[in-house]
């Protein structure tokens, strides 16, 4: 169990029936009551919520097992997972990886969330090496200022990298900003 006062981002609850990753939270003292204000993530349907906690409320804590698995192949529905150590294989449903199919590549590794063996979810490096699949070529006397093209990863998603980048390169893509950081070295 975990105090409400005790609450801090990236902290996983059970919470109303639910599992809650804390995003955000704020202490707040009003008319001489206190009372946590916090936003949290649900594991299993990645929605967002803002709720108030009263002071001092014991919550319990969701012990969250984070696998390192490998991104194996899709079948449409389900993408499977491999265990690093085990070879077991786990699906998980398309719907529950919608955040992170632009950046998912086969043979990439990721760390696979479960908890009480119930597959929630994954998660990405901050940073992935990705290839270009198709943009424009630059056009000469654009390439000394910042100009930014459009560029489609071999995933399909469409990012803004600088003019120079070219098909095939393979580049550092932040999955938390979904922006081109920089090119592979």
């Amino acid at each position: 169990m975990i105090s409400s006062n005790d609450l801090s981002t990236n902290v996983t609850i059970e919470f109303e029936g639910e599992i809650y990753v804390v995003l955000e939270f704020q202490h707040v003292l009003q008319n001489k009551t206190a009372f946590v204000r916090v936003k949290l993530k649900n594991l299993r349907t990645g929605s967002t919520v803002l709720k108030t906690i009263n002071n001092g409320i014991k919550i319990p804590k969701a012990m969250i097992d984070r696998l390192s698995m490998t991104y194996q192949y899709n079948d449409g529905h389900f993408y499977w997972f491999m265990d690093n150590e085990t070879y077991d294989q786990v699906p998980i449903e398309k719907k529950n990886l919608e955040n992170e199919l632009p950046f998912l590549v086969e043979n990439q590794e990721v760390e696979v969330i479960q908890y009480k063996g119930e597959t929630l979810g994954v998660n990405l490096p901050d940073k992935v090496v990705i290839t270009i699949q198709k943009t424009d070529p630059a056009i000469k006397g654009d390439t000394k200022t910042n100009a930014l093209k459009d560029a489609y990863l071999e995933t399909g998603f469409l990012v803004k990298v600088p003019m120079f980048i070219e098909e095939g390169e393979r580049v550092i893509i932040n999955t938390n900003t979904k922006e081109y950081v920089s090119r592979e070295k």
